[in-house]
């Protein structure tokens, strides 16, 4: 049994889970489907390819929510007609369509750990060196959220939750806001009086009819060790990248 870890940090980000309209809503961590998501896209695998889609949905998924982020509400219109389309509607004598309105919710400021488990180690080392060579762009549920780097933390020979519960803090130590009662959200087991369904299973991504299924999560408490700032993060050298 072996774990892939990832981070998921960046100024934005946004974990959709069956919002429809004008309210794009976010879930308060990544969901299972916004992963398997990024996943397949540095795979560089067809949206409508539901065998590869099927394999990565049956890697066990936990969540670790290391700094819980700021609600975010940004106001999108679209279809807004300029000046001259106005006047050149009423020169033809047809009517001016008015802009879609639209209320896009984010995660501002959040950094989650997130662990993906299997019995095949293989499979874990593919797509960890597929993170680092993506096929396609990576964003963190939207197009408008690219990932801050490390993104992919490795493969350590552990199960899922051992390594979840044990990981250090991504947050870094010189920020004096560490959380460190936090929580867990993994894949639960039928049976688990613990357990709630969530419609965030991947089955297809195709843009002419996305699929999605059910599955079982639960939340775990757990607590983190405290940080000691290193010299490491709390030196700046801006002329680093130069060398």
């Amino acid at each position: 049994m072996a774990t892939l870890l990832l981070r998921l940090a960046a100024p934005l980000q946004s974990w959709g889970s069956g919002s429809k309209f004008e309210v794009r809503k976010t879930n308060r961590e990544p969901t299972k489907s916004g992963v398997v998501g990024l996943l397949a896209a540095a795979l560089g695998l067809r949206r409508d390819n539901t065998r590869e889609l099927s394999q990565l949905n049956r890697l066990r998924f936990a969540v670790r929510v290391d700094q819980e982020g700021t609600l975010l509400m940004d106001y999108h219109t679209a279809n807004n007609p300029t000046p001259d389309e106005v006047k050149q509607a009423r020169r033809e004598n047809k009517k001016v369509g008015a802009p879609y309105v639209t209320k896009r919710y984010y995660l501002a400021d959040a950094i989650f750990l997130v662990g993906l488990e299997s019995e095949d180690e293989g499979l874990l080392q593919r797509l960890s060196w597929a993170l680092e060579h993506p096929v396609y762009p990576l964003f963190l549920g939207r197009r408008s959220c690219p990932p801050t780097l490390p993104l992919c933390l490795g493969v350590r020979p552990e199960p899922l939750l051992d390594v979840v519960r044990s990981a250090p803090s991504q947050v870094p130590a010189w920020k004096h806001n560490q959380q460190l009662q936090t929580r867990i959200v993994t894949d639960a087991e039928p049976g688990d009086p613990e357990a709630v369904p969530c419609l965030d299973l991947a089955i297809s991504f195709s843009p002419v009819h996305r699929r999605f299924g059910y599955r079982l999560a639960r939340e775990i408490p757990v607590q983190l060790s405290a940080k000691t700032p290193s010299e490491d993060e709390t030196t700046h050298d801006p002329f680093a990248e130069l060398r």
